[in-house]
């Protein structure tokens, strides 16, 4: 029996990545205009990016914990074997219900093969350590092995990020609303990655031009066979600048597969509009 890999909707993975893969998700919430609605399946993460435009402030609320009791226990019941890869808990409360549901469970299921892993990742390059697992699962890896995996994937990812816009991380609590405000005025675009399942300013850089080209950069310092492994770029509704940053990436590697998504709901009503993301290992890929 093949294991059951669940993942939430920050991945940002695509509903034919869920079918093809085999991957159960479960939607965080997206509140917009005094309405909830599920990410991806309810509400489109175009519609969040052209409500930021339009200057609406979108907010986000975690999977709850009922949602998580009703899969695990349907699971349970069906004698499956089950790993859910996290959002980051650093960035989400969703982890934190997944592991109190996962204890209640196994009080009623004590055979009940679980396991809750915090990625300490956020949008593709989560959804990269969801990918490679569902692979292993589909080739009928057991759960000792998709852990092993997984935990060297999440280990390893790097996320190197720029928004748009510093007025959506001022609002998000990211930066100073001064800081938003004189990097709007000197277009500085802020280069950050993540560090131990946080967002981490890393530098400031003038002009978009530069801020992709750093990008690179900082691929190429920090990266490790690079050619061997499947990249993955996520936009915020920017697709022309996200398949910009892949060929300058196909002009410098001749790397196997760059996945390029759209930044989901989730994440986008923190991000905004423009946002682009680049997701590589640092290590050579399992």
């Amino acid at each position: 029996m093949a294991v059951k890999i669940l993942a939430d909707s920050a991945c940002d993975l695509t509903k034919e990545d869920y079918q093809r893969y085999q991957i159960e998700v479960l939607p965080l919430i997206v509140q917009l205009d005094g309405k909830e609605y599920e990410d991806g399946v309810s509400i489109s993460a175009k519609t969040i990016y052209d409500a930021m435009r339009g200057g609406t402030t979108p907010k986000t609320a975690q999977v709850s914990a009922q949602a998580f009791k009703d899969t695990f226990e349907r699971h349970a019941a069906a004698g499956d074997q089950v790993v859910y890869f996290s959002f980051s808990s650093q960035l989400s409360g969703t982890y934190q219900a997944a592991k109190l549901m996962e204890q209640e469970i196994k009080e009623s299921y004590p055979d009940f093969t679980l396991h809750v892993v915090d990625t300490k990742c956020a949008s593709l390059g989560y959804g990269l350590v969801v990918l490679r697992a569902a692979e292993l699962a589909q080739a009928g890896a057991d759960v000792d092995e998709i852990l092993k995996t997984g935990q060297h994937y999440y280990q390893h990812m790097e996320h190197i990020f720029t928004v748009d816009d510093l007025e959506y991380l001022y609002r998000g609590g990211r930066v100073s609303k001064t800081a938003a405000f004189v990097g709007t005025l000197l277009k500085v675009k802020p280069l950050l990655h993540m560090e131990d399942g946080k967002l981490i300013p890393l530098e400031k850089i003038r002009g978009s031009k530069k801020v992709y080209k750093r990008m690179i950069e900082v691929m190429e310092e920090r990266g490790a066979d690079l050619e061997n492994q499947r990249i993955a770029i996520s936009h915020g509704d920017a697709l022309e600048t996200a398949e910009q940053l892949s060929q300058l990436i196909r002009d410098k590697w001749q790397v196997k597969d760059i996945k390029i998504n759209m930044v989901g709901s989730t994440i986008g009503a923190h991000s905004g509009p423009g946002t682009i993301a680049l997701f590589f290992l640092n290590d050579s890929p399992l």
